[in-house]
């Protein structure tokens, strides 16, 4: 036999629910109210203004060259400029590479800036003018003889300018801080000659093309060429071959037809695949 529940001993349980069910629909009306109202104070009370704007990574241009460029300033509404406007004035500079704009807490703007890589300077009138590795020169001159990166001379020709410096960005950062200057040696026979001259006293014979490929092992030639009792400075050739000439022979009097340090010359040292030199000596 069932049993039959009076409606009576459900009302108040019914209740219950209907005003907890109620409660909990009014906390939630006050709690989206509550937030509505703390977004409108913040749009109208100077919280939403900027503060600070950030610039990372400029180093070719000062910061305030890149805050000038996006119009911004302090006191203008966080959220009155569309961030692809801002980006899109300062990637138009060449020397530019990428740049990231960003609405960091509550009032603050953030720019990163990617600059191409300056890997030398060229001289020009006699100053020097930075080039970055994307083969531009950038226009603004370096009154003090540089010393961070090496200094091109006599590179007339744009296009194998622009091949060097792309060999350059490819080097071990220790290998290129080693490069002083750079003279183009072209000719009919080889148009993409080069000569660097090196701050620990060596001179390098080199193609343009192969720079990079040959160049990041000489820390190793060099290390192997002084390690012979009678080491002498002088001429490292990646040009074609790979050999090394003392000064003394390079630069002598003596015809050099005749005294050419080949690999079965005597004296002559060899400079083989992946920086190994063989030196030959007569005993």
């Amino acid at each position: 036999m069932e049993k039959i529940i009076d409606i009576t001993e459900r009302v108040p349980t019914m209740k219950k629910r209907r005003r907890r069910r109620t409660n909990l629909k009014f906390l939630a009306l006050v709690t989206v109210f509550l937030f509505v109202i703390m977004i409108l104070l913040y749009f109208q009370l100077p919280y939403s203004d900027i503060k600070k704007i950030n610039i990372k990574g400029a180093q070719l241009k000062e910061d305030t060259f890149y805050i000038e460029q996006t119009n911004l300033n302090i006191d203008d509404s966080l959220w009155g400029f569309k961030i692809p406007d801002v980006q899109q004035k300062i990637a138009q500079h060449e020397w530019v590479k990428s740049v990231e704009v960003r609405r960091k807490f509550l009032n603050e703007v953030e720019i990163t800036v990617e600059e191409w890589q300056k890997v030398a300077y060229i001289s020009k009138d006699g100053e020097f003018y930075p080039m970055l590795d994307n083969g531009v020169v950038f226009n603004e001159p370096n009154a003090i003889v540089p010393i961070d990166a090496p200094i091109f001379l006599k590179f007339e020709d744009e296009s194998l300018r622009k091949k060097l410096l792309k060999e350059l960005a490819k080097l071990k950062p220790e290998v290129l801080s080693l490069i002083s200057q750079i003279n183009a040696n072209p000719s009919e026979a080889d148009p993409y000659s080069i000569t660097l001259y090196m701050n620990d006293g060596y001179e390098v014979r080199a193609d343009a093309n192969t720079l990079a490929e040959k160049l990041n092992y000489y820390p190793s030639i060099v290390a192997q060429i002084e390690n012979e009792e009678a080491f002498e400075k002088g001429v490292v050739d990646i040009e074609v071959g790979s050999y090394y000439r003392p000064f003394s022979d390079e630069y002598s009097l003596v015809d050099k037809d005749s005294e050419n340090l080949d690999l079965n010359d005597e004296g002559s040292a060899e400079v083989e695949e992946g920086g190994q030199l063989e030196v030959e000596n007569d005993e």
